[in-house]
């Protein structure tokens, strides 16, 4: 049994490091199927269930530490690739589509969690809020959800199953709507001939595509990461706090505005922040992961068909919106998964249609992690005050 801060931290950060590295081999699969940030997730949390380490004062004050330094970090790597000065250039048609999937998703949770609190735990609530960080950007932006409201890493199991279950079935979905793009884009009369010249246009606009990772680079963006961290933690502490907005929250924000303009100046060209930033994503997933149990999923069920009724609801209001505003298939789907799978998966969708669409892809995936933290807290606002 590990009782030892480090050996606590050594643990969790190999078992994360293998995932990954067997994530990026093509002969395993499972990961096409299953995300490896979900498997980490449930290997760890099998091994917490097991009993493999005990919350011991060294193993406490390490997982405080660590978490709460490396999570404002995290989010400010995470960001340094979100322009939005590209983003602004994929034109009002695909950010409204982008607006409506995002707002779709907010009123999906609100309505579910009215139609299912009956059924739900008190904390459910906790659970609906860090699921849609997720589902407006990415699972950077859930865990940023999760430290900004102190969600019990018990409330997160269910936030992972359902962000599994729920997102592999509508993925399978939207990517089994491809060939129904003409019909859809004639039912809609939507005009898909802008589509290729902004992906040519953002391509062609590119910051530092031959841009290398080298010690150089990761060495500054750690200490930049770091040091953004540690400039917004001491602001926060000059800022009025309550019950919602405690210092950690004031945090989070602050480091995510820092983020977007540092996104704007030449850091955003200097390689590597993605992959950093992933580093620390997957860390601070293990070491949710690490805090919970197996025991405490008793209610799955419930909470997989909640998913289902969220993904219902935001579908619905795509499909209407994009008859009263006339968007085609492409820019609903895309703008959809951007939401719900972040940068993993909407430009997957994106080259089904044509790999010269894979930009947008990538840009609308970014957006959603400038807005996924505000929305997963004033998601999160609302269902606490329907209590």
């Amino acid at each position: 049994m590990i009782t030892t801060g480090f050996s606590y931290i050594a643990i969790l950060f190999l078992i994360s490091g293998t995932i990954a590295a067997l994530e990026g081999r093509e002969k395993y699969r499972v990961f096409k199927i299953i995300p490896g940030i979900v498997i980490l997730y449930f290997a760890i949390m099998l091994l917490s269930t097991f009993g493999l380490w005990t919350k011991t004062d060294s193993i406490n004050s390490t997982y405080s530490a660590v978490k709460g330094n490396l999570l404002p970090s995290m989010i400010f790597l995470l960001l340094l690739k979100g322009d939005i000065r590209q983003i602004a250039a994929l034109g009002p048609k695909m950010i409204l589509a982008f607006v409506t999937a995002s707002v779709s998703i907010g009123i999906g949770f609100v309505v579910t969690f009215l139609i299912m609190k009956s059924w739900l735990p008190d904390t459910a609530w906790m659970t609906f809020a860090a699921l849609s960080g997720s589902w407006m950007g990415g699972t950077g932006n859930m865990v940023a959800v999760q430290g900004a409201l102190s969600i019990p890493d018990s409330s997160m199991g269910y936030t992972l199953l359902m962000d599994s279950i729920d997102y592999a079935i509508w993925v399978m979905l939207l990517l089994a709507f491809v060939p129904l793009a003409p019909k859809f884009n004639a039912w809609t009369k939507s005009n898909t001939a802008l589509i290729d010249e902004v992906s040519a246009k953002i391509e062609a606009n590119a910051k530092n595509p031959d841009a290398k990772i080298d010690t150089a680079s990761l060495t500054f963006l750690i200490g930049a990461g770091l040091a953004a961290a540690a400039l917004a933690q001491y602001l926060a502490g000059f800022l009025p706090v309550s019950d919602f907005f405690s210092a950690t929250t004031w945090t989070v924000l602050i480091v995510t505005v820092m983020g977007v303009i540092g996104a704007m100046t030449r850091l955003g060209g200097v390689a590597g922040s993605s992959e950093l930033g992933n580093v620390l994503l997957y860390g601070i997933v293990a070491l949710i992961a690490s805090r919970a149990n197996f025991a405490e999923l008793t209610q799955a069920p419930l909470f997989i068909a909640a998913g289902f009724i969220i993904l219902g609801i935001h579908g619905l209001i795509m499909v209407i919106a994009a008859k009263l505003f006339r968007l085609d298939l492409f820019s609903c789907g895309v703008a959809s998964l951007a939401n719900i799978g972040g940068v993993a998966s909407a430009p997957i969708l994106a080259a089904a249609y044509s790999r010269a669409l894979i930009p947008i892809g990538v840009l609308m995936a970014m957006l959603g992690y400038i807005i996924g933290t505000g929305g997963g807290l004033l998601v999160g606002k609302i269902l606490s005050s329907l209590l």
